[in-house]
């Protein structure tokens, strides 16, 4: 399992557009990543504790006996216990740790800027963002998986693509100084395809007109 190192890592900060989204400051800490993180992964992955079960289980089938569950649950612990350690080990991570960082943000149609102070901060690109989902009081945006993980090949580069750990920038609402700048934002999102289209307004009905 492959600890993330971000496809092209993160770049030196461009000044901002005139009409960028600035923020207020926000520092995402490390057991909101954890548990936001956890959910996610366990969400989409939970039958994947399944493998090492049925891999206990099978000398059962032969030789019934009671340890061998016991054998099959002990595996699926590990499992469980090493995916979760990967998760929790990202706050530790040097190249991470700037995401756990108190800073502001400023967005637009080139980069996102982590802005730690006016003279240190890290520009992220818009291709370098993977996904995004907004949720009722904030957005997530995941960044794309490792890029070493596209150049193994066979059984390793499947533990590598399959076993990557999430990590992603949180945008509270409330971080967002108007609510034209959520306006603003959402709709950098839609263009960039990162969150749906909205659908078109239905035309309003027409009365009918009297004989």
């Amino acid at each position: 399992m492959q600890q993330p190192n971000q496809r092209g890592g993160y770049r030196q900060a461009q000044g901002p557009a005139p009409m960028a989204i600035r923020t207020k400051k926000y520092q995402l800490d490390t057991d909101t990543y954890t548990r936001m993180a956890m959910a996610q992964v366990w969400k989409k992955e939970w039958w994947y504790a399944l493998i090492p079960l049925a891999i206990g289980l099978l000398p059962a089938v032969i030789w019934p006996s009671w340890w061998w569950l016991l054998l099959a649950v002990l595996l699926t612990l590990l499992f469980v216990l090493l995916r979760s350690a990967q998760i929790t080990g990202v706050a530790q991570m040097e190249q991470s740790k700037a995401l756990f960082e108190r800073m502001n943000y400023e967005i637009d149609n080139r980069q996102i800027v982590l802005r730690q102070s006016e003279t240190k901060g890290m520009g992220l690109t818009w291709d370098m963002i993977g996904q995004a989902r907004r949720d009722n009081d904030a957005y997530l945006l995941w960044l794309q998986p490792p890029a070493a993980a596209d150049e193994l090949k066979g059984f390793k580069g499947w533990m590598a693509r399959t076993f990557n750990v999430p990590i992603f920038l949180h945008f509270p609402l409330r971080i967002f100084n108007s609510p034209n700048d959520i306006k603003l934002f959402d709709s950098m999102l839609r263009r960039k395809n990162l969150l749906p289209a909205q659908s078109p307004a239905a035309p309003a009905p027409t009365s009918p007109t009297s004989a």
